[in-house]
């Protein structure tokens, strides 16, 4: 097995739990809050895998060039971004719709890696790709793009890009470091959460302070969403320092299976026919991306 394979499930089952801990916590805490919340424990515990990882290894310190302090800028930006967006669309009542659209992050990422980042994808990957695309618009229940209002539309696919360009260069900032996969993925994720966090406790010490203490106020879930968020982005940045991005969240789209288990073992909610169909097309997305 590939090694990307297993950092990416990782990631999937991880962030499917964070995104269920950022709902909830939405219910109470404004977007820029919940947002920060995925980041704010976070830092030290990429610092602690870091420093771990140097014990177990005698890695070189890497030498950080322009190019890779303006990627993990560009990555720390639109990840902030995107959350954001994510997170309003929790607020719609048809949030499901508008986050089913930003999980076109895979196919926006194929497109865009293609046309700006040099990135190769081979025939049978666009059909895991576009296949993986069909089965989350399926599993969102939507029966047309005529069905969407265009604020939901905007917000999903704004998401998907953000998500998408995240991504990407969070892969090339890994690549600009002359390190094992690990070291390298490593200082990249340390880099982008400090980054995040830091512009975060800036803009809301300044603008909102309420929202700071709503935070300080439900700590075991803020701590429950950076730690799954930590763990969740650990498992996307080593996977995509292995390998394409739009293979790697093709790949992580399981992340809807693991939600819907959640469901139907948790909450006992019965699956439609849709939803099989889409867990179905998510199933042969991934077997032809791994393929691929």
């Amino acid at each position: 097995m590939s090694l990307w394979i297993p950092f990416t499930l990782l990631a999937a089952f991880m962030q499917a739990m964070r995104n269920a801990l950022q709902k909830q916590l939405s219910k109470d805490v404004p977007v820029m809050g919940v947002t920060l919340a995925r980041f704010i424990y976070a830092g030290p515990l990429a610092l602690l895998y870091l420093l771990g990882l140097y014990q177990w290894q005698d890695y070189a310190i890497p030498q950080f060039s322009f190019w890779f302090v303006f990627y993990v800028l560009a990555a720390s930006a639109m990840q902030i971004l995107a959350t954001a967006l994510m997170v309003v669309l929790f607020r719609l009542k048809n949030y499901a719709i508008g986050v089913g659209l930003a999980k076109s992050e895979a196919i926006l990422a194929a497109i865009v890696g293609v046309m700006f980042f040099g990135t190769y994808i081979s025939p049978l990957g666009w059909v895991g790709v576009f296949i993986g695309g069909v089965a989350v618009f399926l599993l969102t229940g939507a029966t047309s793009i005529q069905s969407l209002s265009a604020k939901t539309l905007a917000l999903g696919l704004g998401s998907g890009l953000a998500f998408a360009l995240t991504s990407l260069w969070v892969r090339e900032a890994s690549l600009t470091l002359d390190l094992p996969f690990l070291p390298a993925a490593a200082w990249v994720l340390f880099f982008v959460i400090t980054t995040q966090t830091v512009v975060l406790l800036i803009y809301l010490a300044l603008n909102d302070k309420t929202t700071l203490v709503k935070l300080w106020q439900r700590p075991q879930l803020t701590l429950a969403t950076s730690f799954t968020s930590c763990l969740g982005s650990l498992g996307w940045f080593t996977a995509m320092s292995l390998q394409a991005v739009a293979y790697v969240k093709t790949l992580g789209q399981v992340e809807v299976l693991f939600t819907l288990l959640i469901s139907v073992l948790v909450l006992k909610e019965k699956l439609k026919r849709q939803d099989l169909l889409g867990l179905a097309l998510i199933v042969l997305a991934a077997v032809l991306v791994m393929w691929a």
